[in-house]
């Protein structure tokens, strides 16, 4: 089984696009550090100049992490490993077919059974509609390649 990769995003950024979410949160950085040095007086009293900072900062470390590819969301599924990024800002999550227990695969979401007793929860969202099959077919075809229990489930309302 070679490497398969899955994005989990509903749009490709192009490269363009990325290139200006770098540059957005290189001015955003430049007019936080601005921001705080013109205004270095007065932020003892007035807490709405930090939270102005504070939004310009995070803004723009999270526009300069997507301009460099590091927010995409996305599933590869190796030969004995599952890496995942299920949130664009919580870091990727490496599972080892030894690890897993169970997969139980819901229409719009999957939930990996950890041996330990955690569950990690993938949600795929109605905008993935023709990604959610190849995935299921070949997180299936890694179960059965290592004897890991799989259940198909329909969630009723």
């Amino acid at each position: 089984m070679e490497k398969q990769y899955f994005s989990l995003e509903p749009v490709e950024s192009n490269r363009l696009t990325r290139i200006f979410q770098l540059i957005f949160g290189i001015v955003c950085i430049v007019v936080a550090i601005f921001w705080l040095i013109y205004n270095i007086k007065s932020l003892k009293s007035d807490t709405t100049l930090w939270i102005t900072i504070i939004f310009l900062v995070g803004f723009s470390l999270y526009q300069i992490n997507a301009g460099l590819g590091k927010a995409t969301r996305f599933i590869e599924i190796n030969k004995d490993k599952i890496r995942m990024k299920r949130n664009s800002l919580l870091p990727v999550k490496e599972i080892t077919a030894s690890e897993i227990e169970k997969i139980e695969m819901f229409p719009l979401n999957l939930v990996f059974f950890i041996r330990e007793g955690r569950r990690i929860y993938l949600r795929f969202g109605t905008s993935l509609a023709d990604k959610i099959e190849p995935i299921k077919n070949e997180l299936a075809n890694f179960a059965d390649a290592h004897n890991i229990n799989t259940e198909i489930k329909s969630e009723e309302l």
